[in-house]
C-alpha cells in the first residue's frame, strides 16, 4: 500500500500556512473622512452589479441614473434594493430618490458593454427635470406595468414596484435603501441560449469598481467553479500534509482538491500513472524531489483546467511505489 491511503483522514490536523504573513492596514471608520472610506469600500467590495434605474418625479417628468450599491435579494417574491446615496459633499439627495417618494415605481435595467459610456453620461448630475434618456441617448420603452420607461438597449428590463425607501443616516454618505418588487421582467431573446437561460457571454454585462475603474464579465473574465451543494467534499484539512504544504498550489488549487467527495483509489492512479506518468518517473527517478516539484506544478496546470481527478491521481503516484 502506499502512504497516502495509510494516513487516516479522520484525524484532525491544524491547517499550518506557508504564507508570509502580510502588514495590515487596520481602520476605524469613525476616524478617517468619509470620503476616504468610501473609496476604500468601493474598491474592495467589487465588482458590483448596476441598476441604470428610470424613475417619474409626481409630475411624470422621467430621470435615469445609474446606481452600484446594488442586488437582488429574493426569488419568492422576487425582491431587488439598490441605493442613491446622500452626496458625500453636500449631503443633498438624488432625483432618483426623490422620485421614488413621489411616485414609488421604477426600472431597473441591466448594464452590458454596449452601452456602459451612455450610462456613464447620464449619471452627470444634470438640472431636476432634464431626462437623461436624450442626453444620453438611449430609447424610452414603455413599461407594462409601472410608470417610468425602460431602456430599450438593456438586454434585461426589472419593472419594480417600490416597497419600502429606508434611510440609513441623515448625513453625507449615507445610503437610502429602495427596496423593490420585481413585477414584470423583459429579457431580450438575442440573450438567450438553446435552452432558453440567459447566456452570460452573451451578454456581456459590466461592473463596477473603485475610482473610475469597471470590469467586463466577458471572455478571459469568465471562469466556472464547481458548487458544492450536492455533494460533502473531503475539505482542505483531509488533504495530505504533502499536498497541502506544497510551495506551488495555491489554496484555490487546495480547495479544489478539497471539494472531491473522495480521492482517488490506488487502482486508478496506478494505472493512470502507467500511462499518463510513467516517462515523468522515469526521468526523475533518482530525484525524488525534483520529482515531487514536476508533479505538484503538472497537478496545478490540471487544476487549471478545471481536471480535478487527474490532479489528484498526478498528486498521490508521487508515494504509489
Amino acid at each position: 500500500m502506499f502512504a497516502y491511503f495509510r494516513w487516516s483522514f479522520t484525524q484532525k490536523i491544524t491547517f499550518e500556512s506557508t504564507k508570509k504573513r502580510e502588514k495590515m492596514l487596520s481602520i476605524d471608520p469613525k476616524e478617517i473622512p468619509v470620503p476616504k472610506l468610501h473609496g476604500y469600500l468601493l474598491s474592495a467590495v467589487a465588482p458590483r452589479p448596476i441598476a441604470f434605474a428610470s424613475t417619474v418625479d409626481s409630475d411624470g417628468n422621467v430621470n435615469l441614473s445609474p446606481f452600484s450599491f446594488f442586488n437582488v435579494f429574493s426569488a419568492n417574491p422576487p425582491i431587488a434594493i439598490f441605493s442613491p446615496a446622500r452626496r458625500g459633499r453636500d449631503n443633498t439627495t438624488k432625483h432618483t430618490y426623490e422620485n421614488v417618494k413621489q411616485h414609488p415605481e421604477v426600472v431597473i435595467n441591466v448594464v452590458n458593454h454596449a452601452i456602459v459610456q451612455q450610462m456613464s453620461l447620464s449619471s452627470t448630475e444634470y438640472a431636476d427635470g432634464v431626462n437623461e434618456f436624450e442626453k444620453a441617448g438611449l430609447t424610452e420603452l414603455k413599461s407594462e406595468v409601472v410608470k417610468p420607461p425602460r431602456v430599450a438597449e438593456s438586454p434585461v428590463q426589472l419593472e419594480c414596484k417600490v416597497l419600502e425607501v429606508k434611510e440609513l443616516g441623515a448625513n453625507g454618505g449615507a445610503g437610502n435603501l429602495v427596496i423593490c418588487e420585481v413585477v414584470k421582467v423583459h429579457i431580450q431573446e438575442q440573450f438567450l441560449d438553446s435552452d432558453g437561460k440567459l447566456d452570460t457571454e452573451k451578454l456581456d454585462l459590466v461592473g463596477r469598481m473603485g475610482a473610475n475603474w469597471y470590469v467586463r464579465a466577458n471572455g478571459d473574465a469568465l471562469f466556472e467553479v464547481a458548487k458544492p451543494l450536492t455533494t460533502l467534499g473531503i475539505g482542505v484539512d483531509q488533504i495530505p500534509h504533502d499536498i497541502r504544504n506544497s510551495s506551488i498550489l495555491t489554496g484555490n488549487n487546495l480547495g479544489q482538491l478539497g471539494n472531491v467527495e473522495s480521492i482517488p483509489n490506488e487502482t486508478a492512479v496506478n494505472e493512470f500513472k502507467l500511462i499518463e506518468l510513467s516517462e515523468l518517473h522515469q526521468e526523475f527517478e533518482d530525484e525524488p524531489a525534483k520529482l515531487e516539484k514536476e508533479l505538484h506544478q503538472l497537478a496545478k496546470n490540471y487544476l487549471e483546467e478545471n481536471k480535478v481527478e487527474e490532479a489528484w491521481m498526478t498528486l498521490l503516484s508521487f508515494n504509489n511505489d
